[in-house]
């Protein structure tokens, strides 16, 4: 039985879409490119794919279908591009037509790792059906790589870290057949070496248990939950000034933040998560992340993402201060008399991104179970 994910959004967090001037900072322009073109810019490291179409996924059937219909002449829907600041071009919708094309011409189809033959069914034109790239005829494998496709392409006019219009555009214009989550587009968005630690850290035992599926969750909110006790834990987040926070916006920053690409930084985050993670396991066990029942009597099955944030970061403080934690008598019952607490049950349950409620809620975490003061 497929695995799901079992996660409680605190009310307020599902409705976060923002608009800001940033978007005025991206300009656009139409550019008709061929599949021979494309082909060799993939080739090259000219043309890269986001993290999150790290895997093909298109079937032969629906594959050949549109090889079919590069044949037939027809036209082929519009690809977007981002211009990026190495003066690459970052696929952001349109990745499985072109590496559709690429593995035809190159003769191995992804899905399998086998010869690329056309579906040998009635659905392809019996010229072309069963066919590799290799046996079609010059004219028709000419047609192919002369085929052009029109790319709109997108460029940032002036990079700055605080900058999130490509993430705006990229949540507008995507076209895939699902609509993607926020973390999903982030992923293809803010590439680079703190992208990359997500998905390593994501496959942390301790954390894979803490979080509830043994398996990556396929809409990656595991990553998101990640990004989250970053960035909630960034001194950025603890001494703002601010009311409330647009969580998606502030999680976007941080991922494209210049320390989010600092090999030293990241490997000072890889070790707090890790150690954090693996001590909350080891002494308050995989429900660590969950909430009571309205009545107090039990442990919900479900992860919360205010619990989580809270102690979270709490015990990566206490960590911080050198405060023995394996000598912390009855810390289970503490956490029991956490969840208990009437401030800390407000601030996990309402208006759970006001600067105040994730601040307070860090604190009384701090305070109940390590006896230390978060400042």
């Amino acid at each position: 039985m497929k695995e799901k994910s079992i996660v409680i959004i605190p009310k307020g967090e599902n409705d976060d879409t923002y608009s800001n001037d940033d978007i005025f900072n991206i300009i656009s322009w139409g550019a008709d490119m061929s599949f021979r073109e494309l082909i060799t810019m993939y080739e090259q490291d000219e043309l890269l794919k986001p993290e999150l179409q790290r895997k093909y996924v298109w079937d032969k059937a629906e594959a050949s279908r549109f090889i079919e219909s590069i044949l037939l002449g027809l036209p082929v829907p519009s690809i977007f591009l981002a211009k990026t600041k190495e003066d690459n071009r970052l696929i952001i919708d349109g990745f499985q037509r072109i590496m559709t094309v690429f593995d035809y011409v190159k003769g191995i189809f992804s899905q399998d790792g086998k010869v690329f033959k056309l579906s040998n069914t009635d659905k392809i034109n019996v010229r072309w059906k069963g066919k590799a790239f290799i046996e079609l005829n010059d004219t028709e494998q000419k047609r192919i790589k002369n085929t052009t496709i029109h790319a709109i392409i997108f460029e940032q006019k002036v990079y700055s870290e605080k900058d999130t219009s490509l993430y705006q555009i990229f949540e507008r214009i995507n076209t895939s057949g699902r609509t993607l989550k926020p973390q999903e587009i982030r992923n293809c968005v803010y590439q680079g070496k703190f992208n990359s630690l997500l998905f390593e850290l994501n496959k942390l035992p301790s954390w894979r248990e803490l979080f509830g599926l043994k398996t990556e969750e396929p809409r990656m909110h595991d990553l998101e939950f990640i990004t989250r006790f970053f960035a909630l834990s960034s001194t950025e987040i603890k001494y703002s000034k601010a009311n409330r926070i647009s969580l998606k916006k502030e999680l976007n920053e941080f991922m494209g933040s210049k320390e989010s690409d600092d090999t030293l930084v990241i490997e000072a985050r890889r070790k707090y998560f890790e150690e954090t993670m693996n001590i909350i396991f080891i002494l308050l066990g995989k429900d660590a992340f969950h909430n009571l029942t309205k009545d107090g009597l039990k442990i919900k099955s479900i992860f919360h993402p205010a619990v989580f944030d809270s102690i979270a970061i709490a015990t990566n403080f206490a960590l911080t201060k050198d405060i023995d934690i394996n000598a912390i008598e009855n810390l289970k019952e503490k956490r029991l008399t956490l969840l208990k607490d009437i401030n800390y049950k407000k601030y996990i349950s309402v208006r759970t991104t006001d600067i105040l409620h994730i601040n307070e809620r860090i604190k009384i975490a701090s305070l109940i179970l390590y006896n230390v003061k978060y400042e």
